[in-house]
């Protein structure tokens, strides 16, 4: 067998559906197998967006995503989704070409060291040289990629590796890496610790991070929560592990946060995290923890324990599997007062609504996630981009019940949205439902060529592209440092027709420059069999979040 169909068949044992790709010299015989194999390959219309659709896909089936790009720019362009898709722990699989092994090395036409480009953002990479090593090279690569702490895997196969003929068969099954054992179990002392440390503490505060959410710890999550009467705050990555209309949900905390949450933060006497690592925009607006706070750090992967705070008690272990242990332990405790306390606190930092003028003549960007929260099915996909829109869309559509919001919350990665719910569509092709992309003017732009697939396609996403001509986001950040009229580099002075644009690509689409429009038109966008648009005009002015 021809190593490149070989590779294929491998793809196929991992119950591979799509692979998210751009062909070019280096993989050529990666799609002259592609022919006639069972597995779609999805024509991205740029690689820099192909890892975007695999973590999308990620996200939304529970799967590994696979994406495809040839040797050189082909796969340098993989670099920032790989980056991406690290940073938010998402399992997908990478595959490039490379030039033949004879000439590795020697500056060939589109060699590129992409093994070693990648390798601070990788949880492993392989360079094939031998084809009898692929179905090994494979399976690893999956296991890597989705158990412990998920994560990216890269595999580069130069060009005449892919041509070569292999005798071995596909009978590589069992998984044994010597160094890569990831540990699911708490250790029991440590838990026992955590147990008493639960039962001393007056106010307790649960951090729920990305890893409740890619462990599918959410029923855990709240099974403990409710059993001890322990409020839950979220970091971003976090949204979906708690339902935000439970009593117990205390918001998002955070410099982009809400105000109550981080005073409910700063106040509790011991953090609960469960699979956040505390980075610096979760705790830019805490100080707590220089009045003795103490943690619970629960997480799969060690080297986070302690990274960035300092842990009383380190809990190395699958989230799922530790709040399992602890369920089964007699952690109770009355916080009535402290839940009381919280609602005060909620009292006193409520969210505010109302836009200043001349901001009010536009859309209300709060008031049209809030809504469009309302009008969306229990087990809507939002796909938010980074920016303005990425912070109004976190803090203020509700996730609940079996929703799911995906976006860039490590890297913060401008351009995700479109291909990341792209991907998501394709997981959902059998079974559609309602997929939701929330993009800015400046994001939008930057991954605008893959509407393409969504038209080819006939994709059932709802674009929500919010509009105010800025790169909002660095444009308050501009003002917050240096006062209003200091703004560098965040014009977009060029004004889009979005609509024509939109046109152009057979997608319904709309604009709407007023709240009580943008309520009518959404329903009808829904309900709209295929891909939709909906521009919505914002102020410039309108920064505060």
């Amino acid at each position: 067998m021809l190593a490149s169909k070989l590779i294929l068949k491998c793809l196929e044992r991992e119950n591979v559906e799509y692979v998210f790709g751009y062909p070019g010299g280096a993989v050529l015989p990666l799609y002259e197998a592609f022919r006639t194999s069972p597995i779609k390959h999805i024509l991205v219309r740029n690689e820099q967006a192909g890892p975007h659709y695999a973590s999308g896909y990620a996200r939304e089936s529970g799967r590994v995503g696979v994406c495809l790009a040839t040797s050189g720019p082909g796969a340098t362009n993989l670099v920032t989704g790989i980056a991406t898709a690290y940073l938010d722990s998402i399992p997908i699989v990478a595959i490039t070409g490379q030039v033949d092994r004879a000439l590795i090395g020697t500056d060939a036409f589109q060699e590129a060291d992409i093994t070693g480009a990648t390798a601070p953002f990788t949880k492993h990479s392989y360079l094939v040289q031998d084809a009898a090593d692929i179905p090994r090279i494979i399976k690893e690569a999956f296991h890597i990629a989705s158990t412990g702490r998920p994560g990216p895997v890269l595999i580069d196969i130069p060009r005449d590796v892919q041509l070569e003929n292999v005798k071995t068969g596909l009978t590589y099954d069992k998984v044994d890496i010597l160094g890569y054992k990831p540990n699911l179990s708490g250790h029991s002392g440590q838990i026992k610790r955590a147990i008493k440390k639960i039962k001393e503490a007056e106010k307790p505060v649960i951090y729920a991070g990305g890893g409740v959410v890619l462990g599918h710890a959410q029923k855990e999550l709240m099974a403990f929560a409710e059993k001890n009467n322990i409020p839950v705050i979220t970091s971003l990555m976090g949204i979906g592990a708690f339902p935000e209309d439970h009593p117990l949900y205390c918001g998002i905390v955070g410099s982009h946060g809400f105000e109550y949450s981080n005073v409910v933060m700063n106040a509790a006497d011991l953090i609960i995290n469960v699979g956040a690592r505390m980075s610096n925009r979760a705790t830019s607006k805490l100080s707590s923890f220089e009045n003795n706070t103490e943690f619970v750090h629960i997480d799969i992967d060690p080297a986070e324990i302690g990274k960035n705070m300092e842990t009383n008690i380190p809990i190395v272990g699958d989230a799922k599997t530790v709040l399992t242990d602890l369920i089964q332990k007699d952690t109770l405790k009355d916080h009535s007062s402290w839940l009381a306390e919280i609602t005060e606190t909620k009292n006193l930092f409520p969210l505010i609504y109302d836009a200043d003028p001349p901001c009010s003549d536009l859309i209300n960007p709060k008031v049209l996630f809030r809504s469009m929260s309302e009008m969306t099915s229990d087990n809507a996909t939002v796909v938010a981009d980074v920016g303005l829109n990425q912070i109004w869309s976190a803090l203020y559509y509700r996730i609940i019940k079996d929703r799911k919001y995906f976006t860039s919350g490590g890297l913060g990665t401008m351009g995700y949205s479109i291909p990341a719910a792209n991907g998501a569509a394709f997981a959902t092709l059998d079974q559609p439902k309602q997929i939701f992309i929330v993009c800015g003017d400046g994001s939008f732009q930057m991954s605008m060529g893959e509407l393409g697939v969504i038209a080819e396609h006939q994709l059932n996403v709802n674009i929500i592209l919010v509009t105010n001509s800025k790169l909002g986001m660095v444009r308050q950040l501009q003002f917050d440092n240096y006062g209003k009229g200091h703004y560098s580099g965040t014009d977009i002075n060029f004004d889009i027709d979005f609509m024509k644009l939109a046109e152009a690509y057979g997608i319904k689409s709309f604009k709407v420059d007023k709240n009580e429009d943008f309520n009518k038109v959404l329903p009808e966008a829904i309900s709209h069999p295929g891909p939709t648009l909906i521009q919505c005009q914002v102020h410039p002015d309108f920064i505060r979040i």
